[in-house]
């Protein structure tokens, strides 16, 4: 009976907990708007120069693949970790099921431009562009993305793929590797979620 009389509230304090579609975009707006400034900061203040970002258009098809490649082994992970299956979902749902599809060219665009600029761009060199500074960059970047305790392997993950965007920027000297395999992933991971809760409804 007491369970009965408490599923209401549950239900209402989870929709309470639901982000809206303008709260979720004004979010990454101002969170990508936040990045960008510490790293212009960053460059005036220390001085040390940020990676380049040019066309080069070999790093931007080594960047396309490994986005292609980091969002199917992420659908992989997805389905085989439960661990992950579950902190990916509470995490994606409170971001992306708010989200139109035409929404996901600014999940992409947004956090790969901005947080490419910060992670890649300029604390990477900044903190000496080797192999300190990439799991120094990856793990804060990692970390930026675990909204509870209960997201470990989602941050876990995020490390990963942190260390991966690191590696190619580290190896290119360009940061177009990077922003282009970030802008992918975080698209595609968004379509392909979309996609499946849609089989599901």
């Amino acid at each position: 009976m007491a369970l009965f009389s408490q599923a209401p509230q549950q239900n209402q304090d989870k929709k309470n907990e639901t982000l809206s579609r303008s709260q979720v975009l004004i979010a990454m707006a101002v969170t990508a708007i936040i990045f960008l400034g510490i790293s212009k900061g960053w460059v005036y203040l220390t001085g040390i120069p940020m990676v380049p970002l040019y066309w080069q258009p070999q790093h931007g098809a080594i960047g396309l693949g490994i986005g292609v490649g980091v969002a199917l082994l992420s659908s992989l992970i997805y389905e085989i970790w439960e661990s992950y299956r579950l902190a990916a979902q509470e995490y994606l749902e409170m971001v992306l099921k708010p989200l139109e599809l035409i929404d996901l060219v600014w999940l992409g665009l947004l956090p790969g431009l901005s947080e490419e600029m910060l992670f890649r761009g300029v604390a990477l060199p900044a903190l000496g562009m080797n192999g300190l500074a990439l799991i120094i960059t990856s793990v804060v970047f990692g970390v930026l993305h675990m909204a509870s305790a209960k997201h470990l392997s989602y941050t876990v993950w995020a490390i990963a793929v942190g260390m991966m965007l690191g590696a190619v920027t580290m190896y290119t000297g360009n940061l177009l590797s990077a922003i282009v395999a970030h802008v992918l992933t975080n698209a595609l991971s968004g379509l392909i979620w979309k996609y499946k809760q849609s089989k599901l409804a």
